[in-house]
């Protein structure tokens, strides 16, 4: 069964609205005349700035944080020029830093396990438009996700898992997804354990929903783990994936209150909502460029 990409002409739209617009992500030291040069740079090479989001952590000599959103004419012939010569500005103030198209899609893979409501409604919101990118492929380590998948038109893998074919397995899913030129990979309750290598080569573009609060009830069986503790309050934590289990920087996190009458089962069902909300946002706000991370921390600015 094949569908019609319903989001095609809303996305020429917004890619035509957007073509001249691009986003300064920046973070260095904080000292005097930061925004005034970055501001006096792009005035004097006919950019008009439109949005502007800073922040400063810890005012008495800590980190600065600046998203920038900008209007150029004809920015995809003078971007590469301007990032060589933003080069000579951000040197002295030790910047980190990067510019992006505001029209320009990024590729997403998806990696999904036996449960689908995560992955549905990722799905769901692309098909609406409401999420801005090519979702490459689907790769499930269950065959079951294939059927979920292909009324949206989107490339499904299969890919088993078992501890004996464990290394095997990444690597042809790394083969999979560099082969399509992927820029973020989406742990939609994908629930196996990614190595240091796969993680290494997606740092910061790996993003993982976790099924409570963090960082309470770290790793497997967190609803269980939270009935056990009689919580009154659970919750879901998308963050980007790092070599410690659970523990990488937190992009966004929700919850709901619970009672002593809810059991186990019924926690599972009150958190998928709250999980795919949350995995939601958080892929929202990397794909429009709304996230620096510093350390084991971000700062989102939404």
């Amino acid at each position: 069964m094949n569908t019609v990409n319903r989001t095609e002409g809303k996305h020429t739209r917004r890619e035509l609205l957007n073509r001249d617009r691009a986003r300064m992500l920046i973070s260095c030291p904080d000292r005097p005349g930061i925004v005034a040069s970055v501001s006096r740079f792009l005035a004097e090479h006919g950019a008009n700035i439109v949005q502007s989001d800073q922040y400063t952590m810890d005012p008495s000599g800590g980190m600065f944080f600046i998203r920038i959103e900008f209007d150029l004419e004809g920015l995809e012939a003078k971007l590469p020029q301007l990032k060589q010569d933003f080069s000579g500005v951000a040197q002295p103030f030790e910047m980190s830093w990067e510019i992006y198209r505001s029209n320009q899609k990024k590729r997403v893979a998806i990696f999904v396990s036996k449960e689908d409501h995560c992955l549905l409604e990722l799905l769901w919101q692309w098909q609406a438009g409401d999420l801005y990118m090519d979702i490459a492929m689907v790769i499930g380590n269950h065959p079951e996700m294939a059927e979920v998948v292909e009324p949206f038109g989107v490339p499904f893998h299969y890919v088993p898992v078992t501890p004996e074919t464990k290394a095997e397995a990444e690597r042809r899913q790394i083969a999979l997804v560099q082969s399509a030129d992927v820029d973020l990979i989406v742990l939609a309750r994908y629930m196996q354990i990614v190595s240091p290598y796969f993680i290494e080569k997606y740092e910061n573009r790996m993003i993982n929903i976790h099924h409570s609060f963090l960082p309470a009830f770290v790793g497997g069986k967190p609803y269980a783990q939270a009935y056990g503790r009689g919580v009154k309050i659970i919750g879901a934590t998308g963050h980007y994936v790092t070599d410690e289990l659970d523990g990488g920087p937190i992009i966004e996190q929700d919850v709901q209150r619970v009672s002593h009458r809810d059991d186990v089962d019924d926690l599972k069902r009150i958190g998928r909502h709250i999980e795919r909300v949350v995995l939601a946002r958080a892929v929202s706000w990397h794909l429009e460029d709304r996230i620096l991370v510093h350390q084991n921390k971000t700062v989102v600015f939404n």
